[in-house]
Parts: structure tokens; sequence; C-alpha cells
């Protein structure tokens, strides 16, 4: 009984860390998505949210490993929309469009926040202690966009042209830049990649 007790114990304040640092994460969202990652310190987060600078560096050791967590906090939760573009589309056409929607509206509620991952991956160049967390947090990404890729090649009864992980790049690309065009006030940004989404897809299967 002592050693079940133990560990729950231990599971409960395992619990409540992750949920101390996962509010943590979603407060310095905030701030990082606004000022980014090299101009962005533990003491100004924790001056903008309603923790003490000695708790934020209580969970979390340096920036490295406080951006590192939120990025992977928030993109969790990114990927779940487009499993649900996978799971309801009923066919190939339907998912073409949910998806391009789905990317449209990202970008419409959340730039701030994509704009922190490509400033986190960009920063990875130069900080080695940043990339293998950039890293995995683009494998994900890219496991995403596969799952998107070989629902609608199976709706459409056709396979891939190209491997995911050139069919990435692609699609991430397109995405970044339609999120420089947005966050700098180009009126058409987001039309042009719903139309861009809309058209690149079909050309990643195979002709039939």
């Amino acid at each position: 009984m002592g050693t079940v007790t133990a560990a729950s114990a231990t599971r409960g304040r395992e619990s409540k860390s992750r949920e101390r640092r996962d509010q943590l994460a979603e407060s310095a969202l905030v701030t990082l998505g606004q000022l980014g990652y090299a101009r962005t310190s533990l003491r100004e987060i924790a001056q903008n949210s309603p923790f003490s600078h000695g708790f934020v560096h209580y969970y979390f050791a340096d920036k490295t490993e406080l951006i590192t967590y939120c990025v992977r906090h928030y993109k969790r939760q990114c990927v779940t929309r487009y499993d649900t573009v996978v799971s309801e589309s009923a066919t190939a056409a339907e998912l073409v469009e949910r998806f391009a929607d789905e990317l449209v509206e990202t970008i419409e509620q959340e730039a701030p926040m994509h704009r922190l991952w490509y400033d986190l991956r960009t920063q990875a160049m130069f900080d080695p202690a940043l990339r293998p967390d950039a890293l995995a947090i683009d494998a994900t990404l890219q496991d995403m966009v596969a799952r998107v890729l070989e629902r609608y090649a199976e709706l459409d009864g056709r396979s891939l042209a190209v491997p995911v992980a050139v069919a990435y790049p692609m699609l991430d690309g397109v995405f970044e830049q339609a999120l420089l065009r947005h966050l700098s006030g180009v009126p058409d940004a987001l039309t042009t990649l719903r139309a861009t989404a809309c058209t690149l897809l079909p050309r990643l299967l195979r002709v039939r």
C-alpha cells in the first residue's frame, strides 16, 4: 500500500507540474507571439503574466527551454484541427476545400503563434540548443501533412506523385509566404493562400 501511495503521489506531483507548465506556456505565448524570441526575456514574460519571475524560473531553467515548450504546446493543439479535416471529409474535393479553409482560418486567428514558430525555426540555424526541438516540431508538422495528403489520395483513388518529405516543404513555403504577406497587410494574402492550396493539392497526386 505504501508503494502504491508513493507512486500515486509522484504521479500527482508530475501532473501538477505539467499543469503549471502548460499554464505558463499559455501566458508566455502571448508575449512571445508579440515580441518574438530574440526580444523576449523570462523577466519580461513574467511581467506580462500573472506569475512572478521566480515562479517562471522554477519551472523553466531559461528562455530556450520555455520557448520550445511553448511552441510544442501550441503545435500539439494546432495539428488537431487538421485531424478533424481528415476524419470528417467524405470526398476528395471536400477535403481540399476544408484544408484550404483551415489554413486561412489559422492565420486569421493565430498569426502571432505561427510567426513565433518560424522565428524559432530560423533561430535554430544559429543556436544549437534549439535544433532538437525545432526538428521534432517540424517532424510533427510533416506527419500532420502526411495524414492529410494520404487521406486525400485515398479519397481520390490515386497515389501521391511526390514523397511527403517534398510535399511538406512546398505547402509550408506557401503558408509561410501567406503569413508574411498577411502580416504586411497585403489585402489578398489569404485569398491567394486558399486558391493556391486548392490548386496545389491536386497536383501532388499522380495523373490518372
